[in-house]
């Protein structure tokens, strides 16, 4: 009280202040009514989608005719009313919304399966997920869960993972440190304190960190879709922070708050852990980006039962009712403009001669390194905000993938629906610094591999006994160096020469060795044995040096200027952004990327009108 009378005390002998505060505000309302754009679409949420979940498909033809749609000129629907570039999760999303408002959305992919991260591959009777290993929040009543069942119909099935969902594993056997995490924030914390008794302040610390930062993440987003003009006027005058502690957070490297909380190097370590899930070290990484993907998992971790492929075949034909299409094998390598500067469409490489398709809207899915420098004349593409920033920005670690197909069930080999972070030491920054220094020659003769994501996909997925008896597949999941390979980028796919393969291997190896000490038991059980490059990942889904989380998560990227440049908007008429690169890696953050673009598309708050229609579906219940 004493407090407050202090302050009323202070306006009534400083009358001048109250009245440019209310001056202020005046002018912020005023000037967000005046630059609000155009009268506010449809509502693509005004009804519930959802319907009763049909067998799963297991045909593969069946599945081919969905996710598979060969690109042809008589498949172009016509009028479009937008085209996206590239079939991830945050291309799929946007378009799905769009074509609830009846919009006629083309999308097209440059592989031969649509899903960007979210497609498989079969090799030697196993199947194979490339970039979904666990998604959080699909089993509670989150934004998340109703994001994905209402552009799905409904369709799309979950599988939780066992309790103890992750495992952390620091130094090497037999003197390996394992740390098993349980879901649940209650568990969470218990599970710390199992293994860290005297660390209980600063693990309680830690997780109302994580919380703070979740009550906060509106006021990231909200810069996203808010004017511009607004969004600029709020950053430059440093207003933002009255409105939002989000920044207080992002602001701060993960290494840095970790450092404050606790002197104990192995429980910095494990509270870590997961910087491979969006791939920038502890000591760079924002504080706020992580504490994000802890909340994530806190509300449990499951599986898409069916495969990954299951999340794509589901969206698809709700992009389908409007007449829209989802067309693979189209590379689109420009993005066409007129002489007003307005895009007009895209232009599809195909070897009988290239095909210019258009509409007055592009969305692109293609990251923004490929959107702005490769895909836009640089005249057009030098004039917006997003390019000017590019030169502070960085293209995330590039990834390798092992993966391994193994004779036997998950019970034969005793797998578990978990996961396995291991880590060659408790000094994560240096370890991997030291490990991505190295020439290719050393890296090829190294065996120390500083970290290790292993999960075995087929424990997870409760069909996959029918699919695939007697059977099992385990994916091994590192950071590496995109120059260690980059000289092999131009040769021909599977094709490449002896010393690629050669280092690529040597680093499979290198890996699965780590993994069979962890796992002794699948020694002698490989029958298929292969591993994805930094390379691979540029000719599968695109990514210009092999990364798969797009631009880095570093500490620069989620303070508020960056956050109010990296938008869906452009200066560029008729041309929009979705995906990881305007919100934050993974399946999450790239679906919510979509949400952000609709909303700009649509003029409205597409996110309220979810969270509305969430609340309409609880109530109901």
């Amino acid at each position: 009280m004493a407090i407050l009378q202090q302050a009323f005390d202070f306006i009534w002998e400083n009358p001048s202040l109250l009245f440019v505060g209310f001056l202020l505000y005046v002018f912020i309302f005023a000037l967000s009514a005046f630059l609000s754009g155009p009268k506010a679409g449809p509502n693509p949420f005004w009804k519930d989608y959802r319907r009763p979940r049909q067998p799963l498909v297991t045909d593969q033809s069946a599945r081919d005719k969905v996710i598979k749609q060969g690109f042809k000129v008589n498949k172009i629907p016509e009028p479009l009313d937008a085209i996206v570039v590239g079939s991830g999760i945050g291309g799929l999303a946007v378009a799905s919304i769009l074509s609830r408002t009846g919009k006629k959305v083309l999308v097209l992919e440059q592989h031969d399966q649509a899903g960007g991260c979210c497609h498989t591959f079969i090799e030697k009777g196993y199947e194979f997920d490339v970039g979904i290993h666990y998604i959080g929040e699909m089993m509670n009543n989150t934004a998340m869960r109703c994001l994905v069942e209402q552009i799905t119909d409904g369709q799309l099935g979950w599988a939780p993972l066992d309790e103890q969902f992750d495992s952390v594993v620091l130094g090497d056997p037999p003197k390996d440190k394992w740390v098993p995490l349980r879901s649940g924030r209650e568990n969470f914390r218990q599970s710390l304190i199992d293994k860290f008794p005297s660390e209980v302040k600063a693990i309680d610390g830690f997780l109302n960190l994580i919380k703070e930062v979740r009550k906060n993440y509106l006021g990231y987003a909200s810069l996203k879709v808010m004017n511009r003009w607004v969004a600029k006027f709020l950053v430059m005058t440093g207003l933002i922070h009255f409105t939002t502690k989000y920044f207080k957070y992002s602001q701060r490297s993960l290494k840095q708050v970790l450092d404050e909380l606790t002197n104990n190097e192995d429980l910095k370590a494990v509270l870590a852990y997961s910087f491979g899930d969006y791939g920038t070290l502890p000591c760079e990484a924002s504080f706020a980006t992580h504490a994000a993907l802890v909340n994530h998992f806190l509300y449990g971790s499951s599986y898409p039962i069916g495969g990954a492929s299951e999340i794509a075949f589901h969206i698809i034909p709700t992009i389908e009712k409007s007449g829209g299409k989802v067309l693979v094998r189209a590379p689109v390598t420009e993005i066409l403009t007129s002489s007003m500067g307005r895009v007009s469409g895209v232009r599809v490489h195909k070897s009988s001669g290239d095909i210019d398709i258009h509409a007055p809207l592009v969305i692109s899915n293609a990251g923004i390194f490929n959107t702005f420098q490769t895909l836009l004349p640089k005249e057009i593409a030098s004039k917006t905000s997003i390019y000017k920033a590019m030169h502070k920005l960085r293209h995330g670690h590039a990834g390798v993938t092992l993966f391994v197909g193994l004779r036997g069930t998950k019970e034969e080999l005793g797998l578990r629906a978990a996961n396995i972070w291991a880590f060659s030491t408790n000094n994560l920054d240096g370890a991997f610094k030291d490990y991505v220094a190295q020439t290719s020659e050393e890296a090829e003769d190294s065996t120390k591999i500083p970290l290790l994501f292993i999960s075995f996909p087929s424990a997870k997925d409760p069909t996959w006994p029918e699919r695939y008896p007697g059977k099992s597949v385990c994916t091994v999941v590192t950071l590496g160096n995109w120059d260690w390979f980059a000289k092999w980028e131009k040769e021909q796919v599977m094709h490449r020469s002896p010393e690629y393969q050669q280092i690529k291997m040597s680093i499979a190896h290198a890996m699965w060795d780590k993994c069979v000490a962890l796992f002794p038991q699948l020694k002698d059980k490989v029958e298929y044995f292969d591993i994805g490059s930094p390379v691979t990942n540029k000719y599968y889904i695109g990514s210009p040096r092999g990364e798969i989380y797009g631009i880095d998560h570093d500490v620069y990227r989620f303070g508020p200027e960056m956050a109010m440049t990296l938008r869906p908007d452009t200066e560029i008429p008729g041309l929009y952004i979705t995906g990881q690169d305007i919100f934050s890696c993974g399946f999450g953050g790239a679906a919510f990327g979509g949400v952000l673009c609709a909303s700009s598309v649509l003029h409205r708050d597409v996110f309220t009108d979810m969270m509305k229609l969430k609340q309409t579906i609880t109530k109901n219940k």
